[in-house]
């Protein structure tokens, strides 16, 4: 006599279906001593809502010709999230996010505000999941579903990627070492920066400038490319670098 599922929140509320024979006219359902409540019933199966409860117990149908056998029921406590990692990114959605805590063993949904994603169980302790995409930049809960139930508390920021303004100065020797401005918008998660691929020294002034000081590079226009939690952005051809005097 099958039970499927055979695990569910110690909440109760769980809609378990429990097969065998001679199941038909079943007057009660037993999860321990606790009753469940009986939602429909034929000759071969009972479904029933599980009543609240810890621990395993054995779950029992009771018919007119007597009492079944116990089955194992599994109750399950709701997940306990402790960390989500990284915990920004961009709109689009598509990178992954790792996320800690306890009881995550049977997860089968994360929600990131109203979009749901399937995650990845590592172990009990742990999950992937591809982040959906968001509906605007800002932060939204994040909840995990499982057997146990559902668990919020943590939260995660959709950035918008990064725009790019034109550089002050444009220009500077081929030897390196202007300060340049850059100006743009979504700015302030700003990871790298780089002139021609080769990363520069910068800081962030706000979400719309960033100062970089350019490394050496051989002369003529190359191309800026600013890259944020929400993506990469690039000045083609943003600044010159200009050859020094010959003699």
């Amino acid at each position: 006599m099958p039970i499927s599922p055979n695990q569910g929140s110690t909440g109760g509320g769980t809609t378990v279906t429990i097969t065998g024979t001679n199941l038909g006219g079943a007057t009660a359902v037993k999860f321990g001593s606790k009753l469940a409540t009986i939602t429909a019933n034929t000759a071969t199966s009972v479904t029933v809502t599980s009543p609240s409860g810890t621990g395993t117990v054995g779950v029992t149908v009771t018919t007119p010709g007597g009492t079944s056998n116990p089955l194992s029921f599994f109750y399950v406590g709701a997940p306990f999230k402790s960390s989500l990692s990284p915990d920004s990114g961009a709109t689009a959605g598509t990178n992954t996010v790792t996320i800690n805590g306890t009881g995550l063993s049977t997860a089968t949904a994360v929600h990131f505000g109203a979009a749901t994603a399937t995650p990845t169980v590592v172990n009990d302790s742990q999950l992937t999941v591809t982040v959906p995409a968001g509906t605007a930049a800002g932060p939204v809960g994040v909840s995990v579903t499982t057997a146990g139930g559902t668990n919020n508390g943590l939260s995660y920021t959709y950035v918008d990627g990064p725009t790019l303004g034109t550089p002050s100065p444009a220009a500077g020797p081929a030897s390196g070492g202007t300060a340049v401005t850059i100006p743009g918008t979504n700015l302030t998660t700003t990871q790298s920066v780089t002139f021609a691929g080769v990363p520069a020294p910068f800081g962030v002034i706000d979400d719309t400038t960033i100062s970089a000081v350019t490394p050496p590079g051989a002369a003529g226009a190359v191309d800026i490319t600013v890259t944020t939690t929400a993506g990469s952005s690039t000045s083609t051809g943003g600044f010159t670098y200009i050859a020094g005097p010959g003699i």
